[in-house]
Order: structure tokens, then C-alpha cells, then sequence
């Protein structure tokens, strides 16, 4: 059921390989709900793309007023309108439409990275299974046009399929998966206004960290990529993959919790990392000094594997990690997100959302402004994006 949490993009193929033994120390805490669901949450604006089409991927400028979603609608006549776009934070309004096509290309939003800068991918379709794919950036996001182009050194053996979203830095950390067939993925850093790159790590362990792309964050005190890998199989352990953007090299260490890694998100301040797993309904803190860590099983979960969680992201000026779940299990329908602080203590939990992987080509993620302490989810239609407060 919950394979929806490990969403792949549509350019991506799968496989299931074999486990490791987990060497890591680990602690579990059951916890309960002992916090007031929020009931403002949920009852913020809802974006809606401009021509109705399905979203493809969205973010928001974490200290600006803007945001960006590509969209796609299947027209009659057997063409995709396809559009990038930006959005006002504050009332939801479509502002721009920064670039639209009308035949069988598509956009897809890569994120908002470094400071304010938009970066969409172009997939240009030349013939069935001929697709050429560039990268626009908006720099800054408020100019509301493409400005340049990103020119990663990939080739065509690798496709860009994960952008740590690194805002505030000038640099993110980008998982390049292998397409070539030889399953070896790339990792390194990149300022994506600047056009520049750091050294490529080439990631051997193609068992753990080449069959699924793996959810990536980005410390940017250790200029190290966090990787949550592993072979998914059921109740097998994850792998932490640890990426050296500057020097180049990898290890890495066997994980608690059980099944895909479906989401991290990285305190870089304090070398924590925490992420969120397929099988066990579990949030994992790791210390990743130590590379030790806890469990905290999702409220009212029971440790079903239904109510797992997704997409974790993290406030620095508050010090919180949001985990999402597709599946509430502190409401009767819907899904929710549970506030965490770095000692994995819950401190809120928001309800009344609607959003899900299960049939999205993109995985829903959560993104935050922490100044104003707002974010905003995918939902509660396909061609729709929630604000919420937190």
C-alpha cells in the first residue's frame, strides 16, 4: 500500500534488491497524541493552476512572497497545454505564465533553490522515447520569466531525478540517477544561479542507492548530501548514504526503522537528520556524528504500515521537523502532519488536509516559510496546492 510514499518520477524505472543487518543503535518511543490537533489547519488559501492541468512539481521562496508549479492538462486533440507558473503566496493569484507549450512536451519544478532561484526542467519531446531536457532557472523567482539556463554535467547516461531545495545557501546537493544501464548514480553540489559544480561522487552501491532514486538534504555545514537508501524490501533496514560534495568521497551506514526511506530533512546546525520509513508508520532521528538514532512511531498509527509517513522538512528559525501522512490516523479521513522538535518530542499536530501519492506522477512534499510560520501542501485536488499555518 504504501509503495505511494516511494513515488519515482515518471522517467524512472524500478527494482527490489536485498537487505542489510542494522548496526545502529536504536531506541523506540511509542508515542501518543497528546497535543490539540490544530483546527486552523487546512483552512488557508488553495492555489489552483491556471488552466486546470495536474501539477507537476511546486515550491515556494522560503523568504519571498512568490512560488512556482509546472502543470500539464491533456487536451482533445491528443496535445499536453503544459505551463510553468508562479503564485502568489499571499492570495494564491497565478501571476506569470512564464513559458507554455501546447504539443507533447512538459515542465516539471525541480524546487526553489540558493537564494530565490526558480529551476524547472523543459522535457522536449522529438520523436517517441526521444525526449531532450533542459534546465531554466528564474533568478530571481520574482521576475517571473526564465532568466538562463543550468547545465548540469550529467550527459545523457544520467537524469537529474532529486534537488536537495537548499534555499538560503548558495549551493544544493543533486542525485543524478543512472539511465545508462551500469546503475552507478551521481551526487554533487551545484550554485544553480552561477551555473557552477563540485566534484561528482559516483555512488557504487547501486544494491542500496541505484535501483529506487533515495530522498536527498543537504548539510551545509558538513557540505555533505544525506541519502536515505536501501533495497525496500519488507521490514529490511534502510541505509544512510554520506555524500562528501567537497571532497568526493561516500560511506555509509545501516539504519533503523523499516523498508524505503520516504522522506528526510537535514538540521545542519546540529548534524541531525530525520527521516521517515515505509513499513513501521515510524519518524527516525539520527545523529549523524554518532550515526546513532531513535524511533518515534507516528501518532495512532499502531505501526501499520497505511498510516507511514512522506515528506519530512525542516524550520531551522524554529528548530521543527514537519512530517507528512498521506493516510491520517489522528483523523477519521484525510491526511495530516505531525510538527516534531529536534528531541523527537510532537509538538502539534495539523489535520484536514487531503493529499496523496498514490496516483501522482510527482510525490507530494511539504514546503514551509518559517518567518511567518505558513507552509504549503499538495491538494486537495490534483490541480491544487493548501496553505497552512503551524
Amino acid at each position: 500500500m504504501q509503495s505511494m510514499n516511494r513515488n519515482i518520477s515518471r522517467r524512472l524505472t524500478t527494482a527490489t534488491l536485498i537487505g542489510l543487518f542494522c548496526a545502529v543503535s536504536t531506541l523506540s518511543f511509542a508515542q501518543a497524541d497528546d497535543t490539540q490537533p490544530n483546527p486552523a489547519a487546512g483552512k488557508g488559501i488553495i492555489v489552483h493552476s491556471k488552466f486546470g492541468g495536474e501539477i507537476f512539481g511546486w515550491d515556494i521562496d522560503q523568504t519571498g512572497t512568490e512560488g512556482v508549479l509546472t502543470e500539464a492538462l491533456f487536451q482533445s486533440n491528443g496535445n499536453f497545454l503544459a505551463a510553468t507558473e508562479t503564485f502568489d503566496q499571499t492570495t494564491g493569484k497565478i501571476l506569470s505564465v512564464v513559458s507554455e507549450t501546447d504539443d507533447q512536451d512538459d515542465f516539471v519544478t525541480e524546487g526553489v533553490v540558493g537564494n530565490s532561484v526558480g529551476l524547472v526542467e523543459h522535457e522536449h519531446e522529438l520523436s517517441l522515447l526521444h525526449v531532450v531536457r533542459t534546465f531554466h532557472v528564474i533568478n530571481p523567482l520574482k521576475t517571473n520569466k526564465f532568466t538562463g539556463l543550468w547545465t548540469p554535467p550529467i550527459g545523457t547516461g544520467h537524469l537529474i531525478s532529486e534537488v536537495s531545495r537548499t534555499q538560503g545557501t548558495a549551493n544544493n546537493a543533486i542525485f543524478a540517477y543512472d539511465n545508462s544501464g551500469n546503475f552507478i548514480p551521481w551526487v554533487f553540489s551545484s550554485n544553480v544561479a552561477a551555473n557552477t559544480f563540485g566534484p561528482i561522487v559516483k555512488i557504487q552501491d547501486s544494491l542500496n542507492f541505484g535501483s529506487v532514486p533515495p530522498p536527498i538534504a543537504y548539510n551545509t555545514v558538513t557540505n555533505q548530501a544525506i541519502l536515505g537508501g536501501g533495497d525496500g524490501c519488507f521490514g529490511c533496514f534502510p541505509v544512510i548514504g554520506l555524500a562528501n560534495l567537497g571532497t568526493g568521497t561516500f560511506t555509509e551506514f545501516t539504519g533503523i526503522g523499516f523498508g524505503f526511506v520516504n522522506g528526510m530533512a537535514v538540521d545542519a546546525a546540529d548534524n541531525i537528520a530525520a527521516t521517515t520509513t515505509e513499513d513501521d508508520a515510524s519518524v527516525e532521528f539520527y545523529d549523524l556524528g554518532t550515526q546513532t538514532g531513535f524511533t518515534v512511531v507516528l501518532p495512532n498509527s499502531g505501526e501499520n504500515q497505511i498510516f507511514s509517513g512522506a515528506d519530512v522538512e525542516y524550520d531551522a528559525t524554529h528548530k521543527l521537523f514537519l512530517v507528512a501522512q498521506p493516510v491520517s490516523s489522528s483523523a477519521s479521513t484525510g491526511s495530516s502532519i505531525y510538527v516534531y522538535d529536534t528531541n523527537g518530542i510532537l509538538q502539534e499536530t495539523l489535520n484536514g488536509f487531503s493529499f496523496s501519492n498514490a496516483s501522482t506522477v510527482i510525490a507530494m512534499h511539504i514546503a514551509i516559510h518559517p518567518s511567518t510560520r505558513t507552509g504549503f501542501v499538495d491538494g486537495p485536488g490534483t490541480g491544487q496546492i493548501q496553505e497552512f499555518t503551524y
